[in-house]
Order: structure tokens, then sequence, then C-alpha cells
């Protein structure tokens, strides 16, 4: 088993064109949790709970340093009605390595200017549709 170096993470996002542009350079942080809804099954005279597996759910957090770059693509797509392409690559780029995509909506953006640190910034996506898990 091979571990992965977090620096090794790329992170590309639809701008406001709709081209698929590496972020990565203003990116420090990725969260990508995906979850799965459960229904409850259990029936009278039953002693352990049973359940479905409902609908499956994807989220996206970002994190990083604050640049016009970024702010020009992040700031014209929040709240955009159409979905924007997402493509994260925690191992990198080259061929063979694991890619996830899909569509997502930008629901967040903030920035963040403490007086004694380094202007930041932080969005939110939340997935539409399925995440598909392949590789380069």
């Amino acid at each position: 088993m091979a571990f992965v170096h977090g620096k090794s993470s790329v992170f590309k996002l639809d701008n406001a064109s709709g081209s698929l542009t590496d972020i990565s350079a203003f990116v420090n942080n990725v969260d990508f949790p995906e979850t799965a809804d459960v229904a409850e099954t259990s029936v009278l005279g039953a002693s352990n709970k049973t359940y479905i597996v409902g609908l499956k759910d994807a989220t996206i957090s970002l994190g990083g340093l604050f640049d016009a770059t970024v702010d020009a693509i992040l700031g014209a797509v929040v709240g955009q009605t159409a979905t924007l392409s997402y493509e994260y690559s925690p191992e990198g780029t080259a061929s063979g390595k694991v890619k996830y995509t899909g569509e997502a909506i930008l629901t967040n953006y903030a920035l963040s200017s403490p007086v004694g640190d380094v202007v930041a910034y932080s969005a939110d996506l939340q997935c539409s549709g399925a995440v598909t898990r392949g590789t380069h």
C-alpha cells in the first residue's frame, strides 16, 4: 500500500465560461465527504433495528489563499443556476491515478481577513447527481 502526500492533489472547477480550470495553486485543503441516507425498516417485535440504503450525497469544501485569479472564478459562479463540472485528483494527475468527477453547485464563497494572517477563502459545493470515480 502506497500512501500519498496531500501536496500532490489537484482540484479543477468550471469557470464562468464553463471551462474546467485548475485552481490547485490557490487551494490548500479539500474535504470531500460522500454519504448515504438510510431508512429504518424495523417492525413490531424486532429486537434490533434494520435499515435500507436510500439516496447518496456528496459535498466538497475548499479552503485556500486569496488571489484575484481564484476570486474571479469563485466569485462569478457562486449561486449560479447551472451546475459546475469538477475534477478532484487526490493523488495527482499522472496516468492511472484516481480522480473523482461530477457536477456541483457552489453554495458558499467566503473571504477571511485576519489582521495577523494571510487573507483566505472558503468555498462549499453541493454535488448534484452521481460522483464518478475513475482514473487518469
